[in-house]
């Protein structure tokens, strides 16, 4: 374990807003309203539920989800626009997100204009909000490639007008943890209120990007579930709040046993399969086939595998194969009530083995024990 946080870290899970944004992915109302319940019962600390403004049915389903009186705070995503925190209140919402555009990039070339006004309709919006008593945390977009003291300023403005949070945003995945770990510092100690990080995994660097961001200061993490958003995703809510306990014990109120079941849940209502490789709840990890690797864990399941899988909610698994051994073998074999002899076992692993690589794929139980059979001496 690294050096423990002596803080905890909340999670905004923005699955329903910001992974809903993946290309092709469309959550119904009810689907959304499932999976709120779910990331409620995982302990997450607030759900990012939609975009209000959008209407139909996605403002009907931000409806849904904030009179379902969950524990979790639920907040939505707004514009820099008054039409939208006016369609965000109509829904009944008390939190919001504002975002604000902070590098020049996003200001002249995507609207055409300028810091003043982003500095003039951001006190806009946070009067606007907090004349009718919404908690309000302020989105920087595309801060990673803005002016670090510019960045400061909107964050330092924003608590002075009332704001209960501020969100530097990855927008792009464009840093390394190293200059997370630079910038976040810096801008937690030179504002006065608690500061998220969001990060998109372009680099394949989200979870580890906001891991440096909770070791700088972040107080809040912005996270999905799989990882679920625009282009390549956003920093995965299993893998952050795995990596938060795991390697800096930190508490982040999650029960990570619900992980699994979530995670399933959100791959069939998005379309999109969990890759069998995916870190924490993928099928592969926890599969083990290399004749070394199993020999070693059945022995001792520390040797070879980093956590118990029970405490993600998922299963070990013995895979036969091409690199499969006698004891991998035997342990399949002694699953269905059979004790072989060493000889006949040396020749059905190396049967396995060759099955295997004309297959090019796992050997599942009704082979290995047709080959067996195949093994059988005569009477």
């Amino acid at each position: 374990m690294l050096r423990p946080l002596p803080w905890k870290v909340a999670l905004t899970d923005t699955t329903l807003r910001d992974g809903e944004q993946a290309a092709g992915v469309a959550f119904r109302r009810e689907e959304k309203v499932a999976i709120a319940r779910l990331l409620d019962r995982a302990g997450v600390a607030e759900i990012e539920v939609g975009t209000p403004v959008t209407g139909g049915e996605e403002a009907e389903a931000v409806r849904a989800v904030l009179g379902l009186g969950l524990r979790a705070a639920v907040s939505t995503w707004n514009r820099l626009r008054e039409e939208d925190l006016r369609a965000s209140a109509a829904c009944g919402a008390n939190a919001v997100t504002v975002c604000v555009p902070v590098s020049d990039l996003s200001l002249s070339r995507r609207l055409g204009k300028d810091r003043s006004w982003a500095v003039a309709a951001l006190r806009q919006a946070l009067g606007w909000a907090a004349d009718r008593g919404m908690a309000v945390c302020v989105g920087a977009e595309d801060a990673s490639r803005a002016d670090p003291g510019f960045v400061e300023e909107l964050a330092a403005l924003s608590f002075e007008h009332g704001a209960s949070r501020f969100r530097f945003s990855d927008t792009l995945g464009c840093l390394d943890p190293f200059t997370v770990r630079e910038r976040l510092s810096r801008l937690c100690a030179r504002v006065g209120g608690p500061v998220e990080f969001h990060g998109h995994d372009d680099l394949g660097l989200a979870t580890a990007n906001s891991l440096a961001a909770a070791a700088a200061g972040a107080t809040h993490l912005s996270v999905t579930v799989l990882g679920l958003g625009e282009r390549a995703g956003n920093a995965a809510l299993e893998e952050v709040a795995l990596g938060l306990a795991r390697l800096h014990g930190a508490g982040t109120g999650i029960d990570l046993p619900q992980m699994g079941s979530l995670c399933d849940a959100v791959a069939a209502h998005s379309g999109r399969a969990i890759p069998p490789g995916k870190a924490v709840v993928g099928a592969a990890a926890f599969a083990h086939e290399s004749g070394i690797h199993v020999d070693g864990l059945l022995k001792d399941p520390a040797t070879y595998e980093p956590w118990d899988p029970a405490e993600v909610g998922r299963r070990r698994r013995i895979v036969l194969g091409k690199h499969s051994g006698r004891r991998g073998v035997a342990h399949r074999l002694a699953a269905r009530g059979i004790r072989a002899d060493p000889d006949r076992l040396a020749a059905l692993a190396a049967a396995v083995r060759r099955l295997a690589c004309t297959r090019k794929q796992p050997v599942d139980d009704d082979d290995l024990l047709r080959l067996w059979r195949l093994l059988e001496p005569p009477p």
